[in-house]
């Protein structure tokens, strides 16, 4: 096919040899199935900002870290060169963001260039060499459907160990290669300590596996991985072979408000008491 202009500078650069076909197109990216050598491998072309279906990226980028200090102004001041900079940034998240899980244990696609706003990087394939299917496009078994539930919890806690929430994980950010899950789409990578919707979007990473999963072994919907994941977290004792139940006890036990409000009351008498004391001893 012919060679899109995006990818035009990576065949001058020699990182690629021929782009072979389109493999989709999503609210994030346009992927091209290319070959580099004698190696097929897929380039993810970011789209540009105002034609990204994300329209709430402070959700996804507060907490992270800028370590150009320049940069870091420019992009709170919202300048023309800010506004470059932190698109600069949201595509390259994807790429710290591979590197890290891939370090840690996580299946994910291994990356290999990152160019003019194009992510050079393995193509997952099937046990017949062709594109892995995304997850919804698969059906399980009841077994396969546990064990690739899993297997995908499992990641979800060994991303967390590193300190990142996928941040929208569904069947659809999933392939299916011979070997189970690969994990992919990680442009809007949560920083876990440093982002206030952090335990709020694990929960619905976890929560939209749940509901996929229940398809074919419908008990796991039953399933509170998330919260029960985030309550270790916070205590600082998630590891990546942390036992898990699946299920999590929620305080149900109703606040004391008059309690409350009876203590409040309590404090503020005391305060007016000391500043009467406190003015007796001026006059």
């Amino acid at each position: 096919m012919k060679t899109p202009q995006r990818l035009q500078p990576l065949v001058e650069e020699g990182l690629i040899d021929e782009v072979i076909r389109q493999l989709m197109s999503g609210k994030e990216a346009t992927v091209y199935v290319v070959r580099c050598g004698e190696d097929i491998r897929c380039a993810k072309v970011y789209k540009e900002a105002d034609k990204r279906a994300f329209r709430q990226a402070v959700q996804y980028t507060e907490g992270r870290k800028v370590k150009n200090s320049r940069r870091a102004r420019a992009m709170e001041k919202g300048s023309k060169f800010g506004r470059e900079q932190q698109e600069e940034a949201w595509q390259s998240a994807e790429v710290d963001a591979l590197h890290r899980l891939a370090f840690a244990g996580v299946r994910v696609p291994k990356p290999y260039n990152f160019l003019n706003g194009v992510l050079l990087m393995e193509l997952v394939t099937d046990e017949n060499g062709h594109a892995a299917p995304r997850l919804n496009d698969v059906e399980l078994t009841p077994e396969k459907a546990r064990e690739y539930h899993q297997k995908l919890i499992r990641d979800v806690v060994l991303m967390l160990c590193v300190g990142i929430v996928h941040g929208d994980l569904s069947e659809y950010n999933v392939l299916v290669d011979a070997d189970g899950p690969v994990i992919i789409d990680l442009p809007q990578a949560i920083d876990a300590a440093g982002n206030n919707s952090a335990a709020s979007l694990l929960e619905r990473d976890v929560n939209n596996l749940a509901i996929w999963f229940s398809r074919f072994a419908p008990e796991l919907i039953k399933t509170d991985y998330g919260r029960e994941i985030w309550a270790i977290y916070k205590t600082g004792k998630l590891l990546p072979d942390t036992p898990l139940t699946g299920f999590f006890a929620r305080d149900e036990k109703k606040a004391d408000v008059k309690g409350l409000i009876k203590e409040i009351d309590e404090v503020v008498r005391e305060e007016a008491a000391r500043q009467r004391y406190k003015q007796s001893l001026e006059q």
